[in-house]
């Protein structure tokens, strides 16, 4: 019986570990949210300017949370 070279679930190389997995999940659930809540903010300052401005600001803060952690995470070492 002839062996062939393709890969097998057995001897297929084990894929790095990502260290800093978590961290970059959540700065994209935070700039993504912020966003979200931005744009709800915004159009729902067309009935409620005052309600619209509680969810816009919070959600801009959220959103600047999440653009400063991308700047954390390029001064993170990889090892």
């Amino acid at each position: 019986m002839a062996t062939t070279n393709s890969p097998t679930p057995n001897n297929t190389p084990a894929k790095p570990p990502k260290p800093h997995a978590r961290l970059e999940k959540w700065i994209w659930i935070l700039i993504y949210g912020g966003l979200f809540v931005v744009i709800l903010g915004i159009s729902t300052g067309r009935t409620d300017p005052v309600l619209g401005w509680s969810m816009a600001v919070p959600g801009a803060l959220v959103t600047l949370v999440g653009f400063v952690l991308i700047y954390v995470r390029s001064r993170l070492n990889d090892k």
